[in-house]
């Protein structure tokens, strides 16, 4: 496997991922102590020859705010005891953030109110008006 697969057209080169390991924090004893666990996963956006102009130009304005100032995707991992399980959750992350944000809505379609609902309107706001006209003083 030397590709990550995002979506039927998108595939990231294992080459453009960036991983690296630290040591996990939290409760754990000798084990967490001694073993680098934590993964910390960085795709560079703007350099990376999987994506089209316009899918990056996408992917920025839908993950600005999770893009470094130099257009580093930076993601963590560190929920498992196992740095390969690690890893497999922080690609698994990348690719579901990556796949959300290059799905194109579909455009709506406008549609008219049908003659029903457009009835139901009318009738709702004629007994609205008639419940306000009952709180009018009356004529003298």
């Amino acid at each position: 496997m030397n590709a990550v697969r995002v979506n039927r057209t998108v595939q990231l080169p294992l080459a453009e991922l960036d991983v690296s390991f630290s040591r996990s924090g939290g409760p754990g004893g000798q084990h967490a102590n001694t073993s680098s666990t934590k993964v910390e996963l960085r795709w560079d956006l703007e350099a990376s020859s999987a994506l089209t102009p316009p899918q990056k130009q996408l992917l920025r304005s839908r993950l600005g705010s999770r893009l470094t100032d130099e257009g580093v995707l930076v993601l963590q991992s560190s929920e498992h005891r196992s740095q390969t399980r690690n890893r497999e959750a922080a690609v698994a992350r990348l690719v579901a953030l990556l796949s959300d944000a290059l799905r194109v809505s579909p455009t709506r379609r406008p549609t008219r109110p049908t003659r029903a609902a457009r009835q139901r309107r009318l009738e709702a706001k004629r007994r609205r008006g008639d419940t306000k006209a009952l709180r009018r003083p009356p004529e003298a």
